[in-house]
């Protein structure tokens, strides 16, 4: 399984994502959303996964957004992709994706979330052999 991890260069969120990441070793590709526009695909897809749409992903405290003053909700969705196109600094970021989980910004509890579940078991087994030998 590799994560797919989308970045803005300045953004300490993201360098902190793929630290934990190769710390945990678990593969992945970057994709700086600055320098390598999403396709109309993968800004589907990203959509698709969320719970909130677009207020999942949309910076709406980033400049970017304010300066436009516009209403996303009314845009189409191929609306909103151009929007992004030409801003993507108004995504917020990182987004960490693979087949079956998004997660959008950094936290470090929920990004455990990518850790393949047979190392998560283990984990789990070993801190409960732990705690039942005190």
């Amino acid at each position: 399984m590799t994560v797919t991890i989308y970045t803005q260069s300045s953004c300490s969120s993201s360098r902190k994502a793929i630290k934990w990441l190769k710390e945990n070793k678990i593969d992945y590709t970057e994709k700086r959303i600055t320098s390598q526009p999403l396709t109309l695909a993968e800004f589907k897809n990203i959509l698709r996964m969320t719970e909130d749409g677009t207020d999942e992903i949309i910076a709406t405290n980033s400049n970017d957004f304010k300066n436009l003053d516009i209403d996303i909700d009314q845009l189409s969705i191929q609306d909103l992709y151009n929007l992004i196109q030409q801003h993507p600094r108004m995504l917020r970021s990182p987004i960490l994706l693979d087949e079956k989980r998004i997660q959008v910004g950094y936290n470090e509890m929920d990004i455990r979330r990518f850790i393949p579940r047979k190392v998560r078991a283990y984990e789990l087994n070993a801190m409960q052999q732990l705690v039942s030998q005190v």
